[in-house]
């Protein structure tokens, strides 16, 4: 596996490179390329912040499971610590780049690797094939030596993560059995050392490892991609201004460097900042007024404070939702038990923009399946459901992420865990909670965001005229 010390020992970044390729004649500025390398500059700035947690390397011993025949743990010494699966809080959220050939994936990853800041002090570049190869080599020589019963995934990811904080892979893809079945455990076990995965591939996550044996034991390493990575898509899609759509989905968390640029890039395309700058707007409703502090175009942009922690109500939004056909709301919290008002607010106005068809684009300091409930609330739910005989038995190595995700797809299974909580007044706020989260699903899914936006590939201008008729409909309707 190739390792190198960085060379970078300026603060020298994609966008210094970028412009200076531009300037050279070497290439063509580009808004959507340029687009790109923003998100490459985001993560590089968090990087140079960033000082990744020392390597916690396991013993052999402690990998071994424990004796199971009452003579055996008469023999054996008391049980060695559990390790930490905990991913640091700290650890900057890495890049899934995705598209055709073609659509300059080494390009960006060559800017990337050369670029990397000086504090970054060891770095490997690998192309996937090749690493999985020196993965079940590694576990086939441990298991050798050790026995097979060993966890020797813990052990080949903590040396792994001893050669290089960040690991960059070329054309990442999943096409046998023995990948699928310990890819997520790897890649987070890699994760929890606190080593920063940036990959290429040709697929979106969700298209990985299509039609595979066992598929549905790696649906939870795709999870764990789109969670812990920014999916970005380098094919460049164009509106009928020939305006390109932002790379990345229209949901972003944490609350990191790059959820600034996300916001921006999204209002910049779903508002009209050439014809329409940027501005304040005020709207009333019953003789209130209700601020919008950044419009432009049909776009709205508020903060979760400026728009949920005002006392707003269903008149406010409805009011909004005929002015404007895109929200940007940035800085979302996670809402558990004590923040019940504002979450109940905040789902009144998901579900008006999802009753009239608007785009959402959300910055979140949680992921989505956190949002209404932390993990300590899930786990507790979820022990109750399982008890109850509601939910069914964990499979092997699911946790509790593993069934918040599952409950963004699942209406049935999110009113199942929700019966099991007491956080909840009645089957009736279980529901709405439920439905919200079903919705911001739909909403986040490729299919709604373009619907209406004249998307060259879906029939450009008049696609969005066709759209704006019905939404006109629905406003009539509304009145």
């Amino acid at each position: 596996m190739a390792t190198v010390a960085s060379v970078n020992h300026t603060s020298r970044g994609p966008l210094d490179e970028y412009d200076e390729r531009v300037h050279s004649h070497l290439l063509r500025n580009d808004d959507h390329q340029r687009g790109l390398v923003q998100s490459l500059q985001d993560l590089h700035d968090m990087l140079a912040e960033y000082t990744p947690p020392k390597i916690v390397h396991p013993s052999i011993s402690s990998l071994k499971p424990r004796s199971k025949s009452w003579i055996g743990s008469l023999f054996q010494s008391r049980p060695p610590a559990k390790l930490s699966t905990q991913i640091p809080s700290n650890l900057p959220k890495g890049l899934y780049m995705y598209g055709d050939v073609g659509s300059g994936k080494t390009m960006l990853m060559d800017m990337f690797y050369d670029t990397l800041p000086p504090n970054i002090t060891s770095k490997t570049r690998i192309h996937f094939h090749n690493f999985m190869q020196d993965i079940h080599h590694r576990l086939h020589v441990i298991k050798t030596q050790h026995g097979d019963d060993l966890d020797a995934i813990l052990y080949v990811a903590a040396d792994i993560a001893e050669k290089g904080s960040v690991l960059c892979f070329d054309e990442f893809q999943c096409t046998d059995v023995a990948d699928a079945m310990i890819l997520r455990r790897l890649l987070e076990a890699l994760m929890t050392h606190g080593v920063v995965l940036v990959t290429t591939s040709n697929r979106h996550p969700d298209d990985l490892y299509k039609n595979g044996i066992q598929r549905q034991s790696f649906i939870p390493c795709i999870n764990l991609l789109k969670t812990r990575l920014r999916v970005l898509n380098l094919d460049s899609h164009t509106d009928y201004r020939k305006i390109p759509r932002p790379p990345s989905g229209v949901y972003h968390h944490p609350l990191d460097k790059a959820a600034l640029s996300h916001a921006g890039k999204w209002f910049s395309f779903l508002g009209d900042p050439e014809n329409d700058p940027p501005h304040r707007a005020v709207h009333t409703v019953w003789g209130r007024e209700v601020e919008v502090p950044k419009a432009s175009g049909q776009a709205a942009w508020f903060t979760f404070n400026e728009l949920i922690g005002r006392a707003t109500g269903a008149a406010d939004y409805l009011e909004l939702m005929r002015t404007y056909h895109a929200f940007i709301v940035t800085d979302v919290p996670g809402m558990s038990y004590r923040e019940r008002d504002l979450a109940r607010r905040f789902i009144t106005f998901i579900d008006a923009v999802y009753e009239s068809r608007a785009k959402l684009v959300l910055t979140t300091a949680v992921p989505l399946y956190q949002l209404f409930m932390s993990p300590d609330e899930v786990a507790t739910a979820l022990e109750g459901g399982r008890a109850a005989g509601r939910v069914q038995p964990p499979r092997e190595h699911e946790d509790v992420d593993d069934v918040m995700r599952q409950m963004m797809d699942d209406l049935g299974l999110n009113m199942q865990m929700l019966k099991s909580s007491s956080i909840f007044s009645g089957d009736e706020e279980r529901f709405a909670f439920s439905r919200a989260l079903s919705r911001l699903s739909e909403m986040g899914s490729r299919e709604w965001v373009e619907r209406g936006l004249g998307m060259e590939h879906r029939g450009g201008k008049g696609e969005k005229e066709g759209w704006e008729k019905v939404r006109s409909r629905w406003r009539e309707d509304s009145m």
